[in-house]
């Protein structure tokens, strides 16, 4: 569809299907905004698709951008959609394999590490809601836990930093739980109690797991044992009250 809001531009969705890739087709969403001085600007570029991980389409979006500027002044989607289903594979199977190099290195440094520590008032449809954030933690290759006490509820998240506000869009853009009348809903009572670069003396969380804690002390030694003493202390007790 296209909308046409005054002096913001254009915005349009594509769904491009991509033949032949591993096996099968891939059906990718495109989205399209076109600023007011197109193309003698770069046009924004959202890519989604249910068959690839969010890493995955992060890196189609930056080889779009890589290739939308090479067309730069000229009009350039309909080249960029070509472009797309040519050179999928190989965009695919590169970011397989340059996953897991690129994202210790390059992204470290350029972002560093960053930490990310949400509230949960609660959840209505538990076991979905923490398969839901176990996948996203997955994606986005992020590591952590999501801690249970009572009826606190913690998300402790580390990674590099886009991929922390990448899954901060997704807490709040998606229908992660349901109502009380059963129906699907979006996250409304999650609050950020904190979001900073990792510092040295904090540890790295080596995977993502779901833990639940009896007591204050054993949530307290978690957060020791990550090196996150002073973080405990400054956010966790006055939820305890």
């Amino acid at each position: 569809f296209l909308y046409f809001p005054e002096t913001h531009g254009i915005s349009f969705r594509i769904q491009v299907s991509v033949k032949e890739l591993l096996d099968k087709d891939v059906l990718l969403k495109l989205l399209f905004h076109l600023p007011v001085n197109y193309p003698s600007t770069l046009p924004d570029i959202s890519v989604n698709s249910d068959q690839l991980t969010r890493a995955q389409c992060m890196d189609v979006k930056e080889k779009l951008l890589e290739q939308a500027k090479k067309h730069l002044s000229e009009p350039m989607v309909h080249d960029l959609i070509l472009w797309v289903q040519q050179h999928l594979k190989g965009v695919i199977k590169q970011s397989a394999t340059v996953c897991n190099e690129k994202t210790t290195l390059s992204k470290e440094t350029e972002d560093g590490i960053w930490l990310l520590l949400l509230r949960l008032d609660h959840m209505r449809a538990k076991a979905k809601y923490v398969k839901t954030v176990e996948k996203w933690a997955s994606d986005l290759r992020l590591t952590g836990r999501l801690m249970f006490m009572g009826k606190i509820i913690l998300i402790l998240l580390q990674g590099d930093r886009s991929s922390i506000k990448e899954y901060l869009i997704l807490q709040k853009t998606s229908k992660v739980d349901v109502d009380s009348s059963g129906k699907k809903c979006k996250e409304k009572m999650m609050t950020v109690l904190c979001e900073t670069e990792v510092q040295s003396q904090h540890k790295r969380f080596q995977t993502f797991e779901v833990k639940e804690y009896s007591t204050p002390e054993d949530l307290q030694k978690e957060f020791e044992t990550a090196g996150l003493t002073t973080l405990f202390s400054e956010f966790v007790p006055p939820l305890l009250k």
